[in-house]
């Protein structure tokens, strides 16, 4: 049943000298369910990971055993979770549930399903685990080496801990366990794979490399892909992408109604995509942009599904570019596949220079990555060199450097539904930007992500997804 999913969760970096080169673009570009990557995709993998591991475990125990599991959040994990409905996903994983398998089911009603009830079966073993007692939301200190942190405990009767394991949930639905985080520098472990061509691990080398080649950083980035699967898995996992982004995006603009969470927000990109159809000639880009990415997370927000790019919280920024480009101005799907090799060579980047996890480092590590990506896409899919492509990836992240993460009430829809939409904004005017200059510019895209890290470090933890500060405390309720 995992095989698939740890295909995916699992990042294929290739390690040279001690540098790790490489995140596949069908590892940074999930299909999955709303509304957190970081707070339900990648706790609902982390629970399937340690329901896999009671096997060995529960093989040694008497079938009459009197068992029970616990899941203690920490950290971000602990302030946002329900809003980020880290209790559900962490009980559709301990079912044996996976964020792709679930992209087109009815996961409320599965939700209701289980959450009534009283444990799991493994085997000849029924396991105790009721998720309103048993998953525990630890608003003490966050683990120290990340903000995400969960810990999985099976338990006996009387209350010995049989197994116990540490996950965390590092940003885009990318877990590691307390051993691989602790490893290496960058907490993700390749599996086993061939070297790939162009192992670039900062954008000055992917810039020589793209020099020394003669290749555009499409084609560096297709042949790095090709050194570890087929042309024909290639062209299939970005079809399937692409698909589920634009089959997401038009169901938020044919969806109308209020948001769940308690905050009574009404969906509003039906409404404003009618009223551009109305009068287009009254229209402008701003306006389109604005209704493609809203539409996306309005549709995260609710739980439906949704593609990491690089994050569900900023899942609209470069479907709704991209979804511009194809319908406006006439994209072809080549075009298409050279927009998401660029974007995921770029976000690959920023995921090992820095972070795209808002409990780390910010919006601006999730809002302004995706915006960098799409920038970089799109230049990339209207003819621009390489050093134009860098040009417009700088530029869209240095303009989103310092923004903060504070979802009002925990849920990932106020401000964030409107910041993809200006995201996607800045991204456009940052490829055109970068189309209409020769590529050369004062700040290396290398220099930008290494301030977006230290701005982060530095980053109140209140800023940092855990709805303490910002505007999440900025509302008066009467």
């Amino acid at each position: 049943m995992y095989e698939e999913d740890r295909r995916r969760e699992w990042t294929r970096l290739w390690i040279r000298g001690g540098n790790i080169m490489f995140i596949s673009v069908l590892d940074l570009f999930k299909i999955g369910i709303g509304p957190s990557s970081s707070h339900t995709m990648g706790p609902m993998v982390a629970a399937g990971r340690f329901r896999a591991q009671l096997s060995g475990k529960l093989a040694a125990l008497p079938g009459a055993a009197d068992l029970h599991i616990t899941c203690i959040l920490k950290g971000s994990l602990s302030f946002t979770g329900k809003g980020h409905a880290t209790d559900r996903a962490v009980l559709l994983g301990l079912h044996g549930y996976s964020p792709g398998r679930l992209a087109k089911e009815d996961v409320a009603g599965l939700v209701e399903q289980l959450w009534g009830s009283s444990g799991l079966s493994l085997g000849e073993h029924f396991i105790s685990f009721d998720p309103r007692r048993d998953i525990v939301f630890d608003q003490g200190p966050p683990l120290p080496q990340h903000p995400n942190g969960m810990i999985f405990s099976l338990q006996d009767a009387c209350g010995e801990t049989l197994l116990r394991h540490t996950w965390f949930s590092i940003g885009g639905g990318f877990v590691a366990s307390e051993d691989e985080i602790e490893a290496i520098q960058a907490p993700l472990r390749p599996p086993p794979a061939k070297a790939c061509p162009y192992p670039f691990d900062s954008a000055r080398a992917m810039l020589r490399m793209a020099a020394e080649s003669g290749l555009s950083i499409a084609e560096m980035k297709r042949a790095n892909e090709l050194a570890n699967m087929s042309a024909a898995e290639l062209e299939q996992g970005l079809d399937a992408v692409w698909e589920a982004m634009r089959t997401c995006l038009q169901r938020g603009l044919s969806t109308g109604g209020v948001l769940p969470g308690g905050l009574d927000i009404p969906r509003r990109a039906h409404r404003l995509h009618e009223q551009l159809n109305d009068s287009p000639e009254h229209a402008s880009l701003n306006d389109w942009l604005c209704a493609y990415a809203m539409a996306v997370n309005e549709e995260n927000a609710v739980g439906h599904m949704v593609v990491t790019a690089p994050t569900n919280g900023a899942a609209g920024v470069l479907p709704a570019v991209l979804y511009y480009f194809v319908v406006h101005e006439g994209g072809s799907p080549e075009q298409v596949q050279d927009f998401l090799l660029t974007a995921a060579a770029i976000g690959g980047l920023i995921k090992h220079r820095s972070s795209i996890s808002g409990a780390e480092v910010g919006c601006q590590g999730e809002v302004g990555s995706a915006a960098a990506m799409a920038a970089a896409g799109l230049c990339q899919a209207k003819g621009g060199t390489p050093g134009q492509v860098e040009n417009a990836a700088e530029i869209a992240l240095e303009h989103h450097l310092g923004m903060t993460c504070d979802p009002v009430k925990g849920l990932v829809q106020v401000p964030c539904i409107e910041r993809n939409g200006f995201g996607a904004i800045k991204a456009h005017a940052a490829a055109s930007l970068a189309l209409r200059g020769s590529g050369q510019h004062f700040m290396p895209l290398d220099s930008c992500i290494a301030a977006m890290k230290k701005t982060g470090q530095e980053m109140s933890e209140k800023y940092k997804e855990t709805s303490l500060g910002g505007l999440a405390v900025s509302i008066t309720e009467c």
